[in-house]
């Protein structure tokens, strides 16, 4: 009687315990759930929330930021990251989770970076490049020199430093195979972002990223001048000499808006006190050569794209003074530089540069800017995407023959 009066009086106390332990355990959990998340948004964490997020960040996620910020869709981007659209949505929607901040919002039909979502870019770029360079020297101690490579480049700049760089290839570094994709300047350094290819070979103009992008690892390769294509009667065709002012008045062919050569020839002509007045435009020079021929107007051509070429019926003269100039050079991402496939491909294309012989040279070092560029920092949503007029992102057509 005495020990089953004991149980029976022990019960309550069990279940008063049980009951006390669950609302212990259930206010721990809302302390968890709504207080620990309203205390970080509110930054009453210190040190303890950037403990948190600092251990959470995914990178896979900072390159999905990188990629929406260079084409400012999130279609656009999961097209460059092979991904599904919902896929990268719930990819930042995470990273905006991981930090605690808004880092998008919705600009017209596309999506721009917040103050602190721009902020996290900067860190983003650092942290990607620092990963090439591991993968770069972990590739160095493992696998050698034996591997495949994707280089885009312009199709002149295939003929001039690409395809001698290959045959250099293989002999200094047989274990490197070379694939070539023919793309605009704007174009192929997009594709080197993406990853879609290893190495870009371009043109610089307006919106060509600055030496200090940390996206990209830029390596000059040659510059040459750009001359005049007349046709045989125009009344300048026999003068000794000519600069583009003496054709402000004139007709004008050229390639698209958005063809790196577009902007250096159209700014050339703005330093020289006018806009060209162009009516006809291809990005085939050949084409252009012909136009000029069939006496539609009158063109500026680099000089290499002319080597080769059927002349009949135009005439070519170099220019005086601010002259328009194409400078090539190599680009690839930040940190990659070094990788034991692509460092023998830079170097190969930098001793086919040197026997690049475009008639006169020019110091590969001056740059004729925008007035308006100079000291400015280049803005993401144009260098290395298309256009330096047009929105980072936005799709251009692949156009050949430059």
């Amino acid at each position: 009687m005495v020990r089953g009066g004991a149980v029976a009086l022990a019960a309550p106390v069990v279940r008063a315990a049980l009951v006390a332990l669950v609302v212990r355990a259930a206010l721990v959990v809302r302390a968890v759930l709504v207080v620990w998340p309203a205390l970080a948004a509110l930054g009453a964490l210190g040190p303890w929330r950037l403990w948190h997020y600092e251990h959470v960040i995914d990178a896979r996620r900072l390159r999905t930021l990188q990629a929406v910020a260079d084409h400012r869709t999130v279609t656009a981007a999961a097209a460059a990251l092979y991904l599904t659209p919902s896929a990268v949505s719930q990819q930042l929607a995470a990273l905006e989770n991981e930090t605690g901040h808004r880092l998008l919002k919705r600009n017209g039909r596309g999506i721009q970076l917040t103050a602190v979502g721009e902020i996290l870019l900067k860190h983003a770029d650092v942290v990607c490049a620092q990963l090439e360079r591991a993968e770069a020297e972990l590739a160095a101690f493992t696998s050698g020199m034996a591997g495949e490579i994707t280089v885009a480049a312009f199709a002149t700049g295939i003929g001039l430093v690409v395809a001698p760089a290959i045959t250099a290839l293989a002999d200094s570094a047989p274990g490197v195979r070379v694939r070539v994709r023919d793309a605009e300047g704007d174009e192929s350094l997009l594709m080197v972002l993406d990853g879609q290819a290893d190495l870009a070979v371009a043109v610089e103009y307006r919106g060509t990223p600055r030496q200090d992008d940390q996206r990209l690892h830029l390596t000059p390769l040659y510059s040459e001048p750009f001359d005049a294509v007349l046709p045989s009667a125009h009344p300048l065709a026999s003068s000794g000499r000519l600069s583009i002012s003496d054709l402000a008045g004139e007709r004008w062919i050229g390639p698209y808006p958005g063809n790196p050569c577009h902007d250096v020839a159209v700014l050339a002509c703005e330093h020289a006190g006018f806009k060209p007045r162009l009516e006809h435009f291809s990005d085939d020079f050949r084409a252009v050569v012909a136009l000029a021929a069939a006496d539609a107007g009158v063109a500026m051509v680099p000089r290499s794209a002319l080597l080769g070429m059927e002349l009949g019926g135009v005439v070519v003269r170099p220019l005086e003074g601010v002259a328009a100039t194409r400078r090539v050079f190599a680009a690839v991402r930040s940190g990659a530089e070094g990788h034991p496939l692509i460092r023998p491909a830079l170097d190969a294309l930098l001793a086919a540069a040197e026997r690049v012989d475009p008639g006169e040279r020019v110091d590969p070092g001056e740059r004729v800017r925008d007035p308006a560029e100079r000291g400015a920092p280049a803005e993401r949503g144009a260098p290395a995407g298309r256009a330096g007029s047009a929105e980072r992102g936005a799709p251009a057509e692949v156009r050949k023959g430059a």
